[in-house]
């Protein structure tokens, strides 16, 4: 028997991917089948990822269920949040405007800047010998 979902959003930050999943509930969030606070030890990635149901009020209506993959922790709690965010907004368009006033609905562009060959890194170079 398939789950149906009231809302689905995708986010991404860094290199990490979340879809993010909303049914009406109590206000569990389950990350990869763990709790939010077994997945994320540090409390300001927890934090993270709460955000756009504090703004939007919606603290415990929905049970969230997310599937992350990709990058660190930090960047795993910033696609989450981009996620929740758009997932949110295709519940309820009324969650708009507060969303996109806090920055949630913009996907953060910066990325790891690829390391060049011939060099040992992304910005650091070999020293230059005139002679």
């Amino acid at each position: 028997m398939a789950t149906t979902y009231l809302a689905q959003g995708t986010g991404r930050r860094k290199t990490s991917v979340a879809r993010v999943y909303l049914k009406a509930g109590t206000g569990t969030m389950t990350i990869n089948g763990r709790q939010l606070n077994e997945y994320f030890p540090n409390r300001v990635h927890a934090y993270i990822c709460e955000q756009p149901l504090e703004v939007t009020d919606n603290r415990g209506s929905f049970d969230v269920v997310i599937n992350v993959t990709g990058g660190g922790l930090s960047g795993q709690a910033g696609a989450i949040r981009h996620g929740l965010s758009r997932a949110l907004v295709t519940a309820d368009e009324a969650n708009g405007p507060s969303l996109k006033a806090n920055g949630f609905l913009t996907r953060d562009p910066r990325m790891v800047e690829r390391k060049k060959y011939g060099q040992p890194g992304a910005r650091k170079k070999f020293q230059f010998s005139k002679r």
